[in-house]
């Protein structure tokens, strides 16, 4: 295919995931006979997801002579063992996980165990954030906190590892454009979401490595605007909320859920509708086409019109609810750059 044809041309750097640089080694379609840098990026997620025994083939395979680069968002006990095998005297270098002056509320909230989602209910009707994370330790805790949720008519999706990639995106691109307001991911699916203006990040459990627990909430209350993080644990958990508050070297406060106000009124529903047009780069759609089609022929306020994205064979427009429907209509009997494309609502 087209990745070995370039390869067959040389070239001074190669991107790839350990699975596939492993194939084109077993393949003899690729050499790492002659590398002097390896990089092994976002570490502690190549281990999570079973990637150990593909590292170890490919570092087999280079000189020993090189230069190994190690990167990880988290430096436990397995990525220290790594860093002791493949490096010799590595130079450590840390960044503050939260800058300095990075605006950030803290509410913890003790429950029971067993009224946890009863409780995470409570507390996004009582701050009803414009868009959350809510962050669980596994992908079966993930699936049924979304399902709660979504049965309580919350505008919701998970984010986990078991998902096709086609699905993660467009969970990720419908958070963005602001059309679904809740995202319950785990934090290795996280690891693509970067949100400028995330309203809040909850932790529906805390999780087992301080590290996490900061760079969870890191998420929340940039570019100088106020964060909100709201952490729930149970009496059993008590011991990881002893140990955030020694790892951030501060007293932390907490209360009990029952304190809180309950809120009749619901999370208002996301302020966008994510339409999928089944036509992207490679039909050469550009969102000023978009644009133009939905303000003009089809009538639309351009102020109605959101974030559009655009990917080799689709593209994804942010249109107000209240308008949604009408543009949908427009679009689907309408015409984009003069062709006709399949548009639906994405749900």
């Amino acid at each position: 295919g087209p990745q070995i044809g370039s390869l067959e041309h040389g070239t001074h750097i190669v991107v790839g995931t350990p699975g596939r640089i492993k194939d084109h080694l077993e393949k003899k379609t690729l050499s790492l006979g002659r590398v002097s840098c390896l990089v092994l990026d976002e570490a502690d997620r190549m281990l999570e997801m079973g990637f150990i025994d593909d590292i170890d083939k490919i570092i087999q395979s280079t000189p020993k002579a090189r230069q190994t680069l190690l990167f990880s968002a988290t430096y436990p006990r397995n990525i220290q063992d790594i860093s002791g095998r493949f490096q010799k005297a590595p130079v450590h270098i840390s960044l503050e996980s939260l800058p300095p002056d990075q605006q950030i509320q803290q509410k913890f909230f003790i429950c029971s165990k067993n009224g946890k989602l009863d409780a995470l209910i409570k507390l996004l009707n009582h701050y009803r954030p414009q868009t959350a994370v809510v962050f669980c330790n596994t992908r079966q805790s993930t699936r049924d906190v979304c399902s709660h949720l979504h049965q309580q008519g919350i505008s919701v999706s998970a984010l986990h590892g078991d998902m096709e990639q086609r699905d993660r995106d467009r969970v990720l691109i419908r958070f963005r454009q602001q059309s679904v307001s809740v995202l319950v991911a785990t934090d290795v699916a996280a690891r693509g979401l970067d949100i400028d203006d995330l309203s809040a990040v909850i932790n529906f459990e805390l999780p087992r490595n301080d590290e996490v627990f900061v760079h969870r909430i890191g998420r929340t209350g940039r570019a100088d605007k106020e964060g909100l993080a709201i952490s729930l644990f149970a009496d059993s958990e008590r011991y990881k909320f002893d140990s955030i508050g020694n790892y951030l070297q501060r007293e932390l406060d907490f209360e009990a859920i029952e304190t809180l106000p309950w809120n009749e009124a619901m999370m208002p529903p996301p302020p966008y509708v994510t339409l999928l047009i089944s036509g992207g780069r490679k039909e050469k759609v550009r969102a000023g086409d978009i644009l133009g089609a939905l303000t003009g022929e089809a009538g639309i306020d351009g102020k109605a019109v959101g974030k559009i994205d655009i990917s080799e064979q689709a593209a994804y427009v942010a249109i107000a609810r209240e308008v949604a429907d009408k543009a949908l209509g427009r679009l689907i009997n309408g015409k984009i750059k003069g062709r006709k494309f399949k548009v639906r609502k994405l749900q």
